[in-house]
């Protein structure tokens, strides 16, 4: 872990505390373990996890300039990431989790649980759903996501969930500055507007990433989301 320790303090100056670092070696533990029975990420030896899941994941705070969201949604989350890793390092971040696949689902309620995280909501659902879900709908100071479809679907998905005043974060690979472009009239029907991409480079890996920061200005239309499949389908 003294590699990891050392490289979230010297690309995202993140200062990983003992209790922290107990709680990551866990994680990446129980991922192992349970990458063995289900098919929960494709990376599965330790360098990876520790790169391209948990500094990749830590990169977000790039976007907390004034600090961490109070309430922060990660959709289509996988096997935890990003949120996970970001409530670890900001544990009064009240989270919600947002994943379809019930497997992967019931593993993020196992790493609450084993972690003892408090504030931590995980739900089995489609994003199309939980955006119309008077609970989630426009009530978060953030919203992200990492690999889940291009921008302007995902906009569809995390726009709804997020409050006026409060920012959408898209994780992307090197074609995020051609997805933001395909973008933009998602962005404006859905009450959103660029504010800034911000590029990141991760070790031992070539393809440069790309953090998008939506700000949320205006409220979503009630006729969005779509119903669950529309938005992959039609995009805006």
């Amino acid at each position: 872990m003294e590699k990891l320790i050392r490289e979230a303090a010297q690309l995202f100056d993140i200062h990983l505390s003992a209790v922290q670092v107990a709680a990551l070696t866990a994680y990446e533990r129980q991922l192992l373990e349970w990458n063995d029975r289900f098919n929960l990420t494709a990376i599965r030896d330790v360098e990876g996890i520790r790169t391209k899941h948990f500094l990749d994941s830590f990169s977000c705070v790039l976007t907390w300039k004034e600090g961490p969201p109070r309430r922060l949604i990660d959709v289509g989350t996988g096997a935890g990431f990003p949120g996970l890793p970001l409530k670890i390092l900001c544990p009064s971040i009240r989270l919600t989790l947002v994943e379809s696949v019930g497997k992967k689902a019931g593993f993020c309620r196992q790493m609450v649980e084993t972690l003892k995280l408090e504030a931590v909501e995980v739900v089995n659902a489609r994003a199309e759903q939980v955006g119309r879900m008077p609970a989630h709908r426009e009530t978060y100071d953030q919203a992200v996501a990492r690999a889940v479809a291009n921008l302007p679907v995902l906009a569809e998905y995390l726009l709804p969930l997020v409050q006026v005043g409060g920012t959408m974060l898209a994780q992307k690979g090197q074609g995020g500055p051609a997805e933001v472009h395909r973008a933009e009239k998602a962005l404006r029907i859905l009450g959103g507007e660029l504010k800034r991409l911000i590029p990141v480079s991760l070790p031992g890996v070539a393809e440069e990433r790309y953090l998008v920061l939506v700000d949320k200005i205006a409220a979503t239309p009630a006729g969005y989301p779509r119903q669950p499949g529309i938005p992959a389908k039609k995009p805006l």
